[in-house]
């Protein structure tokens, strides 16, 4: 093993005012084809490599000889700290583990940028997306426990999440939900989080959202509805799910730095700070809580741990002579259950694979790699990748906005450990993909060359709602102009007017780009009879009736 120790980054212009969250999309560049979201996405975020199709006769049965991974672990150090001075990360640890043992653990930069306290192995991290197989290995050990099986029905322990119409609904299981083939679009129930609505009525509102013919046909990478059916598991086992994980995962395994609850993270003394950009440097700004994903994109954890983690993993759910997760209950895991995108060329690519929690790809030997990433827009970017046969896996946690860097490493170091040389510079690809990542996927708001003028503001106040936000409000006070209420507690929104009945507010979160417009519908009498939020609106559940 390798002892703990820290890098020194140094911090990079990276330009990017706006708190984003993007939907899962394909790119295929330079070979690697990439599924990543955003968001607990974030992408909360997955990124799943696969390799065009292996050319000439099948490869060896083992790629990774103790040569080259010595060699590839030797050259860690200097990988991790170029890859930081390049991106400008703040922080990162590194975590790798080779037939049953931790042979690499080490941190690199500081907690906060601009602050003298390092990162080291324990120092714990948000986790982001990198939770789902996480949270899949915890319903896995429930399901070898006999109490729950991949193929029940959500409805039977989590009636309250009811997803498409009733034929439908009855359908919908635990492996539908964990691969995202549910049929609720991407993302769905996000935006309820961003403006403050707990689980419980996220999971109840997911009724509501139109799956149309998707169900089964389509993958879309959803993290209430993985929620769903984690939180369905915890209920047939009757605990929540936070209590679930720490006694049938963290606390088995010694992952005593690992946790569901963010109040827990946040209590925490070495936590690596989230970072965004701003104006060339990273900054500590924002904090995101993940909590009502928490199965998702909630957990938070340290390198250390997830040593033990990728243990249990490549060892059949077997650690220390225990077996902690029936071995069967795992496999199903890392069984692809979807594809998560068609080839592009079916002649010569391979499809992208989701399995429980995992996205399953193949390297250009043809070995099986499993890999997860996480991505929160404010402030973390995560990666894990294995490859089962070789009994090799890796994990790298970072404290800023998703740049490729963690994936990076981590593609460099198995090309390293399994073909000897670095086959390329995946940085500046991997960067591409996740700036396209971050377009605008609302509508922007244009003002024309001659804006109209508005009526006066008493015609647009007033409350409004429909079934799947709830009740919102326009308010108008002397001074201030008009503000938007939205959300629970709730939260206050200036409006900017634009032009004519359309006004504009700036969304935060983790789904928040540019300003969405705000867009009145006037009635017969001179008031506004009904309101369309546009960030609101992506699948049609925007437009809010005056009550």
């Amino acid at each position: 093993m390798v002892a703990d120790d820290s890098g020194r980054p140094r911090n990079r212009a990276a330009a990017n005012p706006a708190a984003r969250n993007r939907a899962a999309r394909p790119a295929l560049r330079a070979g690697i084809l990439l599924l990543v979201s955003w968001g607990g996405l974030g992408p909360a975020r997955l990124a799943v490599p696969a390799a065009r199709a292996a050319e000439g006769p099948p490869a060896p049965a083992s790629q990774v000889t103790p040569t080259r991974l010595r060699n590839a672990l030797a050259q860690l150090d200097g990988l991790a700290a170029d890859l930081m001075r390049r991106s400008g990360v703040p922080g990162m640890s590194v975590v790798v583990v080779h037939d049953d043992r931790v042979v690499y653990l080490r941190g690199f930069g500081v907690l906060e940028a601009g602050q003298p306290a390092r990162v080291d192995g324990d120092t714990v991290f948000q986790l982001a997306s990198l939770s789902k197989p996480i949270a899949s290995t915890v319903v896995a050990a429930v399901v070898g426990d006999g109490r729950v099986g991949w193929d029940d029905p959500v409805l039977r322990t989590l009636p309250e999440a009811r997803i498409g119409p009733p034929a439908i609904a009855s359908s919908v299981t635990l492996r539908d939900l964990l691969s995202h083939r549910s049929g609720l679009p991407d993302h769905a129930g996000d935006h309820l989080e961003d403006i403050g609505f707990d689980r419980e009525t996220i999971l109840r509102r997911l009724r509501l959202i139109p799956i149309e013919n998707r169900f089964r046909a389509v993958y879309n990478y959803t993290n209430f509805g993985f929620t769903a059916g984690a939180v369905a598991a915890a209920r047939a086992a009757g605990q929540d799910w936070e209590t679930l994980s720490a006694q049938r995962l963290y606390r088995p395994l010694g992952m005593a730095r690992t946790t569901s609850r963010f109040s827990e993270w946040m209590a925490m003394a070495n936590r690596a700070r989230p970072h965004v950009p701003d104006g060339g440097r990273w900054v500590d700004r924002y904090q995101r809580d993940p909590q009502a994903q928490a199965p998702a994109g909630g957990v938070s954890s340290s390198a250390r741990d997830l040593g033990q983690w990728l243990r249990l993993q490549l060892a059949g759910g077997r650690v220390d002579g225990r077996q902690l997760v029936a071995a069967t209950a795992l496999a199903e895991t890392h069984r692809p259950q979807m594809i998560s995108t068609p080839p592009k060329n079916p002649s010569q690519d391979h499809a992208g694979l989701y399995g429980l929690g995992w996205g399953v790809g193949y390297t250009n030997q043809g070995e099986v790699q499993l890999s997860h990433s996480g991505a929160f827009n404010l402030g973390a970017a995560t990666a894990v990748y294995l490859l089962p046969e070789e009994k090799l896996g890796i994990v790298a946690l970072t404290n800023a906005q998703p740049v490729g860097l963690p994936e990076s490493l981590a593609l460099s170091f198995l090309d390293l450990a399994s073909r000897g040389a670095i086959q390329q510079d995946y940085l500046p690809t991997l960067n591409r993909v996740f700036q396209a990542m971050g377009s605008q996927d609302y509508p922007q708001v244009v003002a024309p060359a001659a804006p109209t003028p508005a009526l006066a503001p008493q015609a647009y106040a007033g409350r409004y709602r429909n079934a799947y936000v709830g009740p919102i409000a326009v308010r108008h006070q002397e001074g201030q102009g008009l503000m938007l209420e939205l959300g629970p507690a709730p939260l206050r929104f200036p409006l900017t007017h634009v032009s004519g009945h359309t006004f504009r507010y700036q969304p935060i979160g983790e789904n928040s780009y540019g300003p969405s417009a705000v867009v009145f519908s006037i009635g017969s009498g001179g008031s506004a009879e009904a309101v369309r939020i546009d960030n609101l609106n992506l699948n049609g559940l925007g437009t809010f009736r005056r009550e």
